[in-house]
């Protein structure tokens, strides 16, 4: 049975790692929740190292000059490892072939620069859907549209036959009190259509085969065991970390704030229904990173 802890800080003495997700968990995506950069601060000074493991669809130098103007300071945090930059590696070795039709918005441009791991990169261009070999997709273009607006373009594609490289899984994040879509809507819709989406955020082993490389840069890999992922998603960071067997903390103050009847904790009762309809089962719950 998933355990309700009052803090971090009474469970993270047994993991020597962290393995956090930004958006709902550290920040709101406009600004930093006190308490979970405290949180980190606290962990970090007893030894414990903590990667930032997000599905942004950017690389990780985007991500940390974008936290860092949200009040998330560098003594939070020891490393980032994004699925912008999983899913990058993958484009640059021809995932989705040379000229691909790209959807997101202006600010994932970042998406296109050179990734220096990726020996002999291919020369990926941006093109009109009609001349694609195939699908880059960062987000909607409009975040506040429902993804079937894209239904046409998505039916020519995939009467082209082309493949959706989706560089994050997630299918809606909250920005401060809004809900905006994400690309991992777009690649559901999709796959519904019989199109073939390719992932590599949360919940894909891709972006956890990246987290171990960034801690291998930091020193010893930990053990799985030695590892806690914290996340508020069901089917992203919950998931994730039960495929990969590693230890869970779910924030059940992000995105299922309602279904378990949050305020500073959950709802026990609603807590539980949650769990067994979404069919997870994180190792702790607490309302919020603290």
């Amino acid at each position: 049975m998933t355990q309700i802890v009052d803090s971090l800080a009474e469970v993270s003495d047994r993991y020597s790692a962290l393995l956090v997700d930004l958006w709902g968990c550290v920040h709101n995506g406009i600004t930093a929740y006190p308490a979970a950069v405290a949180a980190l601060q606290d962990y970090r000074k007893t030894g414990g190292r903590v990667v930032l493991l997000t599905n942004a669809p950017r690389p990780r130098a985007d991500v940390e000059r974008q936290i860092a103007r949200m009040g998330v300071p560098e003594d939070a945090w020891d490393t980032i490892a994004t699925s912008g930059d999983s899913a990058r590696a993958a484009m640059f070795r021809g995932a989705v072939g040379r000229m691909v039709w790209f959807v997101g918005e202006d600010h994932d441009a970042g998406f296109f620069s050179p990734l220096k791991v990726v020996d002999d990169p291919l020369d990926v261009q941006k093109v009109p859907l009609e001349e694609a070999e195939g699908i880059v997709c960062c987000g909607p273009f409009d975040p506040h549209a429902e993804p079937s607006v894209l239904r046409p373009e998505l039916l020519l594609a995939k009467q082209k036959g082309l493949k959706l490289l989706c560089a994050n899984p997630d299918i809606v994040v909250d920005r401060g009190d809004r809900r905006e879509w994400c690309a991992g809507a777009i690649a559901r819709l999709y796959t519904e259509m019989g199109g073939e989406s390719l992932y590599f955020g949360k919940p894909h082993p891709p972006i956890y085969d990246l987290a171990r490389m960034r801690l291998s840069e930091l020193g010893e890999v930990p053990a799985t065991s030695d590892i806690l992922a914290i996340g508020d998603g069901a089917h992203t960071d919950i998931d994730g970390a039960m495929g990969e067997d590693i230890d869970s903390l779910f924030i059940t103050g992000g995105l299922a704030a309602a279904e378990t009847r949050t305020d500073r904790q959950p709802d026990r009762a609603a807590l539980e229904d949650y769990l067994s309809r979404e069919q997870i089962s994180p190792s702790y719950a607490i309302g919020y990173l603290r």
